[in-house]
């Protein structure tokens, strides 16, 4: 169970496929206006389940702004979902030694962190007042107890097997959770494509336990600095160095931005998940997204 299956069921109403001669002959016959009779379920309904989608929403107070705070953090949640989806996938491509097919879903990941990052703009209207009128409703609920943010975290290298404790009593989320932690993050991947490709990375930290965070190591920073020596269009392992730099910024907007949320909303208040809230994600911000890759550029 090394990666987490995102598709939903099959469908009750499957969607059937079309070719173009289909379409263009239904054009004809509609005069160019678009197909409004259809026997079963709309086609639409059936391929994104909208419906399903907008029963999704249930407000726990009568506040007309809660519904934007819950709407919000539920699109973030599918961000999380497709970015861990497109990063599993750049592994997928990297292990096959595939680096330029690999640069197409890590440029989808950056694209999908900067609609993650367009996200928060959606919250920026709430003030203290605005949250305090449904916050003690939430409980200790938390987005601290995303645990796809965890899955994004640990693919991108942040490693803290204490932050999946309480997905314990959720065997499922617990066993994905557990797979994703002991299976190489994106980061670990880059290194053993450097050494396969002839750079010097040491033993070590190849066959460390993945499970634990990687140290910054100054042999992989080396390797960069080298890589990006060749500024040349063939040189793939440097346009890889920008795909995954593009990453790491674009997360690193998205923790920054949430910082910001917080102060905005809630100041210095202590979190509703029991951690110390805005000093806790400040403290965050310190743990690097693919250190050796921004290291180096002060050798380069």
């Amino acid at each position: 169970m090394e990666q987490t299956d995102l598709r939903a069921p099959a469908l009750a109403a499957p969607v059937r496929p079309v070719t173009p001669q289909q379409r263009a002959a239904r054009a004809a016959r509609n005069g160019g206006k678009p197909t409004l009779d259809f026997a079963e379920r709309v086609p639409y309904d059936a391929y994104v389940h909208a419906s399903t989608l907008h029963r999704l929403q249930q407000p726990l107070s009568d506040d007309p702004g809660e519904m934007s705070f819950l709407m919000v953090s539920q699109i973030m949640e599918l961000y999380f979902g497709l970015t861990c989806h497109e990063l599993r996938e750049a592994q997928r491509l990297l292990r096959a030694d595939r680096v330029w097919d690999a640069l197409l879903p890590l440029r989808r990941a950056g694209m999908h962190l900067e609609g993650l990052n367009a996200a928060w703009k959606g919250l920026r209207w709430m003030t203290p007042a605005d949250f305090n009128r449904f916050r003690n409703l939430l409980g200790e609920g938390s987005g601290f107890q995303s645990a796809m943010y965890r899955h994004l975290e640990f693919l991108l290298g942040l490693r803290d097997q204490a932050l999946i404790r309480p997905f314990r009593r959720q065997t499922d989320v617990y066993a994905g959770l557990l797979d994703t932690l002991a299976a190489p993050s994106l980061w670990d991947d880059v290194m053993a494509l450097l050494a396969r490709r002839g750079f010097e990375v040491p033993a070590e930290v190849l066959s460390r336990d993945v499970a634990e965070e990687h140290r910054p190591e100054p042999a992989v920073e080396a390797a960069w600095v080298t890589v990006y020596e060749d500024t040349g269009p063939d040189n793939h392992l440097r346009l890889l160095g920008e795909a995954l730099a593009e990453v790491a910024e674009q997360f690193g907007d998205w923790r920054w931005n949430h910082v910001k949320a917080v102060q905005r909303a809630m100041g210095a208040k202590v979190g509703s998940g029991g951690s110390a809230g805005l000093a806790w994600l400040q403290r965050s911000m310190a743990r690097v997204v693919f250190p050796e890759l921004w290291s180096a550029r002060t050798a380069m």
